[in-house]
């Protein structure tokens, strides 16, 4: 465990990330003190509020607070180090760490590796940027062997000296341009995962990405030459088929890509024991959640799609004939870039809500198109236009504020109005 005994601390920000960074500096045997950006406290701790802008030894901030605003730099400047919570934790922590990062697919990508990982009879737990702060897993009475640890950009802005064991880099794409004044200083806070890794570091990579040559390199793709790639329903490793997809509640490229990088990362998998873990995995509800089959027709639940990158991916990644439905809040966004994706992958598209007519106007003379009032009318209409072989893909491609709470009610309502199921999953 870290000796912080005698060592002034400020934790920046006052959420869960931050209170466990607290206790975690606290139990290392520091004076602690919380600070929000509207207000310091002590929060739970002992140790004088001092005010802003006074030395510290150390600087610890949340991965919510912007690295360079002035409210971290006012703590910076005249104290001896700034670190993330996943620095801190990380120095706190003996077991194995797989870091995994990339703009989309971490979650799912997360969640498989813990299950993997358990799979081979170690124990595991998902944290980071996913379920709970680092901080809180390494203060557990017995801390687990394995960490699978998603990584934000947030997070590896402030990481000094963190090294894991594993690599995972999935992809990128541009995104957080509210954070980043570039995609290029985005790209570059994702790329510090590899700062610090050594030559035999196994880097589970996409292959064709233009990351680092460092570490021992394992690619994967479903659509070119790679370690890992796809034939078919068949994951294969090295030209051997190890797992098939129609064999997990999984579906599309990009998740054959996260079950690649998975299985990639997990020392001591063999296909076996892939088969059966990965049988019993539920991926995240609202990104293509495998609803139900029905005579033959898969429904995808993607309502976690609130913008057009994200419906691109989901529609991309489709390898069977594909019945579209989107819809929802009008946000202003041009959709028209759309047309040549959606020429090439769907079938039929349903349009629905507050954007349900412009989107109608824009596509209906690129796909057999039809536009309903509600979600309920989306999906039988959708279910009408499906054969045996195909999939209904739910994918809004905007915000659901028009009709709904929040993508959760909608994700629900869309599950809700499939119809009685043939075969439920």
């Amino acid at each position: 465990m870290l000796d912080l005994t005698g060592k002034t601390v400020a934790v920046l920000g006052a959420g869960r990330s931050g209170r466990a960074a607290a206790r975690l500096a606290e139990h290392c045997g520091a004076r602690v003190t919380i600070y929000d950006s509207r207000e310091a406290e002590e929060a739970v701790l002992a140790g004088p509020t001092t005010g802003l802008g006074v030395n510290v030894d150390l600087v610890v901030v949340s991965p919510g607070i912007e690295t360079q605003g002035e409210f971290v730099q006012s703590f910076a400047k005249g104290s001896g180090a700034l670190w993330g919570e996943i620095e801190l934790a990380w120095r706190c922590y003996s077991g194995k760490t797989i870091g995994i990062t990339g703009t989309n697919g971490k979650t799912t990508t997360t969640e498989l590796v813990r299950d993997l990982v358990e799979a081979t009879g170690k124990s595991c737990v998902a944290c980071g940027n996913y379920g709970v702060p680092l901080s809180e897993v390494v203060l557990y009475n017995s801390p687990p062997e394995v960490i699978s640890l998603e990584l934000s950009s947030f997070q590896l802005e402030t990481i000094v000296d963190f090294k894991p064991d594993v690599v995972i880099w999935l992809n990128f794409s541009p995104d957080h341009m509210d954070r980043y004044h570039s995609i290029e200083e985005y790209r570059e806070a994702k790329l510090r995962i590899f700062d610090n890794i050594e030559d035999e570091t196994p880097v589970v990579v996409r292959a064709g990405s233009k990351v680092p040559e460092r570490g021992s390199r394992i690619t994967f793709s479903a659509d070119g030459e790679a370690d890992w790639t796809l034939s078919g329903d068949d994951i294969l490793c090295c030209g051997e088929a190890f797992v098939a997809i129609s064999g997990t509640k999984l579906r599309g490229l990009h998740n054959a890509e996260n079950l690649m990088a998975a299985c990639a990362a997990v020392e001591g998998l063999t296909c076996e024991v892939a088969r059966d873990a990965l049988s019993k995995y539920s991926p995240p509800e609202h990104r293509c959640e495998l609803v139900a089959i029905i005579d033959g027709v898969e429904y995808l639940n993607d309502s976690k799609a609130t913008n057009l990158h994200a419906l691109e991916s989901a529609l991309r990644s489709q390898i069977r004939p594909t019945v579209l439905i989107a819809g929802g809040k009008q946000k202003g966004l041009d959709y028209q870039p759309l047309a040549p994706l959606l020429a090439g992958k769907a079938k039929a598209m349903i349009t629905f809500g507050e954007i349900g007519e412009e989107l109608y106007s824009v596509f209906s003379t690129t796909v057999p198109c039809r536009k309903v009032e509600t979600l309920e009318e989306a999906v039988a209409a959708a279910a009408a236009e499906a054969s045996r072989g195909d999939t209904i893909l739910f994918s809004p491609g905007t915000s659901s504020f028009d009709q709904f709470n929040g993508y959760e009610e909608r994700g629900r309502a869309f599950k809700a109005a499939v119809p009685r199921l043939t075969k439920t999953l």
